[in-house]
């Protein structure tokens, strides 16, 4: 049994499949976003754990799976919050008792890196936090104000800016449909020019969704209308072209994708965007990730 307090329901990249998942805050700090209902429930309300309940469940991973584990996340939503100084602490236990972890990675909201310096996130990196997820959503003013996003294309760019000097890589999503029809050109056009300018390692694309219903998504975004499957290849296909990227590995292969696309930006452009036109040419069957068993 792993020695950990969780409380569920619990959420981490794709890519940390294989990671250990530890808490060291509970919920979202900010939490306002109309488009995400990861931490609305009651028990995930914003608080960071107390640092003796993380370093006591640290040394007892050690003692127990001190020589296997390799990774780790942060979780909840948001690590990042916490002051430097403990997040220090955080990770030099890490290193005491857990000596064969090779990476540790978290979630972070761009409004949190605002109140850290590059030479305190050079810290971080040097303590072993080697890899941040950044949910920018959208480079698009506009959309970002209508979803209460909390965030500017100007504010995510420094911190994506921030994360790069301190030598943190950094894995950016986007939201595919994210402005709805009528806003869909701009966040394509203008979520490139973020990715252009920050240059991440990573690059994800999701495609909006609902499981819990629209209405909270919808009181701040009334004219909102869904894009249906041929709209959202074709936001895709604008997005991924204007992109100008050097080495960025990218994957759109989230259960909420309809079409699975994998690459390297921009050495894989061409076939990204050749992918794209058969789906839109009806040559890709047009059925969703989690129906595939993805």
């Amino acid at each position: 049994m792993i020695p950990i307090r969780y409380v569920e329901p619990v959420y981490r990249p794709p890519s940390e499949a294989e990671s250990l998942i530890l808490p060291v805050t509970d919920g979202c700090s900010w939490n306002q976003c109309t488009f995400c209902e990861m931490y609305t429930a009651p028990q995930k309300k914003f608080r960071a754990r107390s640092e003796a309940e993380v370093l006591d469940n640290i040394r007892a991973l050690g003692a127990r799976y001190g020589s296997q584990l390799r990774r780790i996340f942060l979780a909840d939503g948001d690590a990042l919050v916490l002051p430097t100084r403990r997040l220090l602490n955080i990770l030099a236990a890490i290193r005491e008792h857990l000596p064969a972890v090779r990476r540790v990675s978290s979630y972070c909201l761009a409004r949190n890196l605002a109140k850290k310096s590059v030479s305190e996130l050079q810290a971080l990196a040097a303590a072993g936090l080697g890899l941040v997820y950044l949910g920018a959503e959208s480079g698009d003013d506009e959309v970002l104000a209508a979803v209460n996003k909390g965030e500017t294309y100007a504010t995510t760019l420094d911190a994506l800016e921030k994360l790069g000097a301190a030598g943190i890589s950094r894995s950016v999503m986007i939201l595919n449909g994210l402005g709805g029809q009528s806003l869909s050109l701009q966040h394509a056009e203008n979520s490139a020019r973020l990715i252009n300018a920050a240059q991440p390692e990573y690059l994800s694309t999701l495609v909006v969704s609902f499981p819990l219903g629209e209405a909270r998504f919808r009181a701040g975004f009334p004219n909102w209308e869904p894009l249906e499957q041929p709209a959202l290849f074709a936001e895709m296909r604008h997005f991924i072209s204007a992109l100008e990227l050097r080495r960025t590995v990218f994957r759109s292969d989230h259960a909420s994708n309809w079409l699975i696309l994998k690459g390297t930006l921009g050495a894989d452009k061409a076939r990204l965007l050749a992918e794209i036109d058969a789906a839109l040419a009806g040559q890709t069957p047009l059925r969703p990730a989690w129906a595939r068993g993805l």
